[in-house]
């Protein structure tokens, strides 16, 4: 569910700044701001056209993946290796070579003195 929400949301994210990039800039109506614009219910841009709307609903779209897979974040299903006991290792500690001196003799520790 998470793979197939997350590939959604890149593909909506890509067609949104597409949808984006396609439509007219506020610029390109200057023209008809100053001179000779028509009186409309709409004003001079005119009512939404198909590109207004479709960039209204993938936006939507896309802060409903993005809203779902932070959801889906916080709340992690445990996964298989959390089930895992984990193995112990124990490691041999070597005996240590100054302790002895020849033949199983030891040598005398001395105490330091303050």
């Amino acid at each position: 569910m998470n793979i197939f929400i997350t590939i959604l949301h890149i593909v909506v994210c890509i067609v949104l700044i597409l949808v984006v990039l396609l439509q007219a800039g506020k610029g390109a109506s200057m023209g008809a701001a100053f001179g000779g614009s028509s009186q409309t219910v709409f004003g001079s841009s005119g009512p939404g056209t198909f590109l207004t709307k479709m960039t209204t609903a993938i936006a939507t779209i896309f802060m409903l993946t993005a809203l779902s897979l932070s959801y889906f974040s916080l709340h992690k299903q445990p996964s298989v290796m959390d089930k895992a006991v984990p193995q112990t290792q124990q490691q041999a500690i070597p005996p240590a070579a100054d302790q002895t001196t020849g033949a199983g003799e030891q040598k005398p520790q001395t105490v330091p003195q303050k």
